[in-house]
């Protein structure tokens, strides 16, 4: 009886284990591609058919979706759910679809793919990206193997063969980290002025920012001077808000980073958030793109290896702008025909065909989503939903978000040209950079 019982349960696990898994299939190892924006990773996986881009982000437990930008996508029945977390709400409908199948490339399965889907457009971040962005993946993707992500060349290798695993991670870092409630949590120290404090932090892929804490759970915690209030993103619940400043260090393992910037959500953002016991806040994309890191969640195991971006400075948005795209539009091109030319039999050759034509091309048109107050961008007169045309003396068209969020962290003391349309009117505004949180001993 005793035997049968273990029977039972053995393989129950092994079947509940198997139920919403990515399982490596005839491979080795999968290589995926990934895009880079704003310290955030955005992967493809083909959904019941569906070729769809999610974001992917230890921060979260379940895969959800939230837009399918004019795809068609066949799904399971499905039930109604709510769900929590950070933002000022208390929740958010949607719906539990399983049983969907999910690949990324040939090799890389879960034939048992439960989504969540989340109906409140106000969620879908691919205005605040650049991209068409459709979801969001966590847990289901590292459960099962390790995962070496590669900032550097912008690929992860998921591994089913551990001795090739164990043979390249053997000059990283290795550290404990605990998977609760299926996000991986790391052990850090905190230095706000001089005294080191050990933290625990949720490794968080979907956090764009360097360090989040959570002044509310810190005992006697003071906020570093200069900080300012700011829109600090937007979570399950609706936005986040809180204040910017600089730490004086930050140490992970044996790495050191000097006067990082640090997020800090005010209580009503997380008043609705199920924190785990001790949790202090985030490590987020700003600190994780400066190494090749290894995730190996079934032994509870982080390792970290310096990449070539480990010694950047931390900038910010010194503008104080926030930006968003807005779809594409159709702009004129004038292009060059190819001109034809023949022997005319005494000067040799003769031009026949030379002029000019348009094409119309796609385009993308671009935002000012937020200003943030008494900021350089503010003081120069910016409104939110001004349309930008170009920024010292280029296109907006021609360029990309990223593009742009990096023009306005690239140095302080940078003089910024716009032109903007205003409730159509065009405009001509400058400013110059400023960082307004600088640390200060």
């Amino acid at each position: 009886m005793k035997l049968l019982q273990f029977l039972f349960i053995f393989l129950f696990s092994i079947f509940m284990n198997a139920q919403n898994s990515f399982q490596i299939v005839n491979a080795k190892k999968v290589v995926i591609p990934f895009k880079l924006i704003n310290n955030l990773i955005f992967i493809p996986i083909t959904v019941n058919g569906a070729e769809l881009t999610f974001l992917l982000d230890t921060g979260v437990a379940e895969t959800t979706i939230f837009s399918l930008e004019n795809k068609e996508m066949k799904l399971s029945p499905l039930e109604s759910v709510k769900f929590s977390g950070l933002g000022g709400n208390a929740s958010i409908m949607g719906f539990k679809s399983d049983h969907n199948v999910g690949k990324i490339g040939k090799h890389f399965v879960n034939d048992s793919f439960t989504l969540f889907i989340i109906l409140d457009q106000d969620f879908n971040i691919s205005s605040h990206v650049g991209i068409p962005v459709n979801g969001i993946i966590g847990y289901h993707f590292f459960k099962n193997h390790p995962v070496m992500i590669d900032y550097a060349s912008k690929k992860i290798t998921v591994y089913q063969d551990n001795e090739l695993f164990t043979k390249k991670i053997k000059k990283f870092n290795e550290m404990p980290i605990s998977i609760e409630r299926n996000k991986p949590y790391v052990l850090a120290d905190v230095e706000m002025t001089n005294n080191k404090k050990s933290s625990k932090l949720l490794i968080d892929l979907g956090n764009s920012d360097a360090i989040w804490l959570f002044p509310t759970l810190i005992k006697d915690f003071v906020y570093n001077r200069p900080n300012i209030e700011d829109f600090l993103g937007r979570g399950f619940n609706g936005d986040i808000y809180g204040k910017r400043s600089r730490i004086h260090n930050f140490y992970l393992d044996d790495f050191k980073f000097e006067k990082p910037l640090t997020a800090m959500p005010d209580e009503f953002s997380i008043q609705h958030v199920n924190l785990v016991e001790e949790r202090k806040g985030s490590i987020g994309g700003e600190i994780m793109r400066r190494f090749t890191a290894a995730f190996d969640f079934p032994n509870e195991k982080l390792y970290l290896k310096k990449n070539g971006n480990y010694d950047d400075p931390f900038h910010f948005n010194m503008s104080g702008l926030d930006f968003q795209q807005d779809g594409m539009q159709w702009e004129k091109d004038m292009v060059n025909l190819e001109s034809k030319r023949r022997d005319n039999g005494t000067t040799g050759v003769e031009l026949i065909n030379n002029s000019l034509q348009y094409k119309f091309v796609l385009k993308p048109l671009f935002s000012i989503a937020g200003v943030r107050k008494d900021s350089p961008g503010d003081k120069a007169g910016l409104k939110k939903g001004d349309q930008l045309i170009t920024i010292n003396g280029r296109k907006t068209s021609e360029m990309t978000l990223n593009k742009i969020m990096e023009m306005m962290k690239s140095e302080e003391g940078k003089i910024i040209n716009m032109v903007i349309m205003r409730k159509n009117q065009e405009l001509r505004l400058s400013f110059t950079l400023e960082d307004p949180i600088p640390y200060q001993e």
